[in-house]
């Protein structure tokens, strides 16, 4: 898989934590373009690969605060048309054999066991970013989610609606956009934004908010003007906060912070969704078998591919 996604970069290496054919829109900046924007010069832009992907990012010390002052600001239009559906979440983009939601968990839970297939996580620790607690991850559907961290529908309403299907996908399954953390706090935030709501891990708000940026500068997404506002009261508080500008891809099949002594292997009886309003809710859908919350009462055409529509 090319490169992707960028993580945090700064001086101390912190590890704190959706109607027209394809416009300009598709074709996204790469986070690396945040270095032209400390100088007022716009950055070039370049076609995205199959998942959304500018290119490679690294080596950009723009700041988070120059990145976002590179971000048009507009209204929010309508949600006409949104479908999460469009996005294909959990799709296997990068070919590696693995859908999105586990290459999440086997890159951001320690201490995994895997299925023999080297993919499904069954059993990890979190370290959950936005609530600065950890957390036992077991299968089961109600306790770890994966968030969009720039969600879906703000996307959407923001100019993802003029996404072609390619670059949708992209953005659906993009790992700087991912973050596996606490079912709780996902389903608290909902699509907000920042004008709406911020982890309440106040150590881990900054990069939160460069996160977004970064997103929305890397797929030209705009910002609204409470949103902007937010950003910047959020970065008042660390004015150097850096722009994103390090690969965040996920470990390779049968890889990640493995717990010790142990490779892929393991099983477990995961937790059911009760229907698939529940397994949407939680960013699970669809739901394959084999999956964390499958069962054969959400898959009514039997094909082993669950809540997919």
């Amino acid at each position: 898989m090319s490169l992707s996604g960028c993580a945090v970069l700064d001086a101390a290496a912190s590890t704190s934590a959706e109607q027209s054919d394809a416009p300009s829109t598709s074709s996204g900046h790469t986070a690396a373009e945040g270095q032209a924007a400390g100088s007022g010069s716009p950055g070039s832009t370049e076609e995205p690969d199959a998942t959304g992907s500018g290119g490679g990012a690294a080596g950009a010390t723009g700041s988070a605060r120059a990145m976002l002052a590179e971000i048009e600001v507009k209204g929010r239009a309508p949600k006409t048309g949104y479908d999460p559906d469009l996005f294909k979440w959990r799709s296997d983009v990068d070919h590696n054999g693995c859908d999105t939601r586990n290459d999440v968990l086997r890159r951001d839970l320690a201490a995994i066991t895997l299925k023999d297939d080297g993919c499904v996580v069954t059993a990890g620790e979190l370290d959950d970013p936005y609530a600065g607690e950890t957390h036992a991850f077991d299968r089961s559907p109600h306790t770890v989610d994966i968030d969009h961290v720039v969600a879906r529908s703000d996307a959407w309403q923001t100019g993802a609606f003029a996404f072609d299907e390619e670059t949708l996908r992209g953005f659906g399954n993009d790992p700087l956009n991912l973050l596996a953390v606490s079912s709780t706090l996902n389903r608290q935030k909902g699509d907000g934004d920042a004008a709406t709501w911020l982890p309440p891990n106040k150590g881990f708000r900054c990069e939160y908010v460069a996160r977004q940026i970064a997103v929305k500068y890397k797929y030209e997404l705009w910002v609204v003007a409470a949103e902007k506002a937010a950003m910047e009261r959020v970065l008042d508080t660390c004015p150097e906060q850096p722009s994103f500008a390090e690969d965040v891809d996920w470990p390779a099949p049968g890889s990640g912070r493995l717990s010790s002594g142990e490779g892929a292997g393991g099983s477990g009886d995961p937790a059911r969704f009760d229907n698939c309003a529940a397994a949407r809710s939680a960013g699970a859908a669809p739901v394959r078998r084999g999956d964390p919350g499958y069962g054969e009462h959400l898959d009514r055409d039997g094909d082993g591919i669950a809540c997919e529509r």
